[in-house]
């Protein structure tokens, strides 16, 4: 049977259980922070069901469209426990020792809350959630748990003044498009920043930031997937949401839009094409033919590039204001002019004039 015990197995044998957090893990409860129904599950009927994804490395959306509760359709996430394994991964890139303070942004169900609570004290960890009701929902859950964290219902991009400077640093659970210079402000210098970043294009990457005097420094690691802030929230949109038959400008390129799809040039692309996102589409005739679709976020713009095996060369289309396949073009020749480097080459700057993403040495800015 799943049990909070099958749970600390599972990350231990997945090699994602840090041996400083094992404790945490093991001694709350994660079922109590999940409510009896989520999405088609509940527990009243399917015991079993429940408690398998409950106990298991999964994440598990606990709210949509910002409280509505309707599951149906294209319900937009907006709320959940994320996957236990990425958060131990944050944690582990926090750093923190036992008798720190830390800012956590985003307290969803209070899960992570409590893990920090178990290892640094209550009177040590402060949280900040937008939502007032999931926020309502998250302190009854922690004392269900028997902690009571400084729990702050409010903007957690403006961080918590009240109790800085947090020596421990911030950690944020949702993904942001600009470190706010308020965390850099309220971290203690030494302690560090993590947070998920990126925009609707690429938000697939850790910021880990070393705070300083007025600045904090760091690159990007890791594959996290959470749920934008609302205040940095870019809504993606399905290709019938914006194309519409129109016929766009043609045209052919050379580039493998297979390798334009690959991780570390999205990332790079995504520091060049905000505002948009792209979808792709593999044929359904066994062809492994694939249309490569970029959408713009404001349902203006769309570009389509067509992948066929073995071709020298790959049709293009463009339609809007936006130029959209011009952008990512230009963005991709660029990369492959600076040597195709990897993410884990590139790092962010945070000071009071605002975010600067280098490649290699912080002189060297790209954006």
């Amino acid at each position: 049977m799943s049990t909070p015990q099958r749970l600390v197995e599972m990350l231990h044998n997945k090699g994602a259980l840090p041996p400083e957090w094992r404790d945490a893990v093991a001694s709350v409860d994660r079922g109590l922070f999940i409510p009896e129904v989520f999405g088609n599950v509940d527990k009243s009927t399917d015991p079993q069901r429940w408690r398998r994804i409950v106990y298991g490395d999964l994440p598990i959306v606990t709210q949509v469209n910002d409280g509505t509760q309707d599951w149906e359709g294209n319900a937009l996430p907006t709320s959940s426990s994320s996957k236990p394994s990425i958060m131990l991964e944050m944690l582990d890139l926090l750093k923190v020792d036992a008798n720190r303070s830390v800012l956590e942004i985003g307290t969803g169900t209070g899960y992570n809350a409590a893990w920090l609570c178990h290892r640094l004290g209550d009177e040590r960890v402060t949280t900040v959630e937008y939502d007032e009701a999931v926020a309502r929902q998250a302190i009854k859950n922690l004392a269900a748990a028997g902690f009571t964290p400084h729990v702050v219902i409010g903007d957690g991009l403006n961080g918590c003044r009240d109790q800085a400077p947090y020596s421990g640093g911030i950690l944020a659970a949702c993904t942001v498009r600009e470190i706010p210079y308020a965390w850099v402000e309220q971290a203690e210098p030494g302690a560090k920043i993590v947070a998920p970043w990126g925009n609707s294009f690429f938000s697939g990457s850790f910021a880990t930031l070393d705070v300083a005097k007025g600045t904090a420094q760091g690159a990007f690691s890791g594959n996290p997937a959470f749920m934008f802030a609302r205040q940095h929230r870019d809504v993606r949109h399905a290709i019938e949401d914006v194309y519409h038959g129109e016929k766009g400008r043609t045209d052919s390129s050379d580039a493998d839009p297979r390798e334009l799809v690959q991780d570390d040039a999205l990332f790079f692309a995504s520091l060049h094409l905000p505002h948009a996102s792209l979808v792709w589409c593999n044929a359904d005739d066994g062809s492994d033919e694939a249309t490569l679709w970029l959408l713009a976020n404001d349902k203006r713009s769309w570009a389509t590039i067509e992948y066929a095996p073995g071709q020298p060369a790959y049709g293009t289309e463009q339609f809007g204001p936006r130029n959209l396949w011009d952008e990512l073009s230009a963005a991709h020749r660029r990369w492959k002019a600076l040597g195709r480097p990897e993410r884990s080459r590139f790092g962010l700057t945070v000071g009071a004039q605002g975010q600067q993403v280098w490649l290699d040495e912080p002189r060297n800015t790209i954006r």
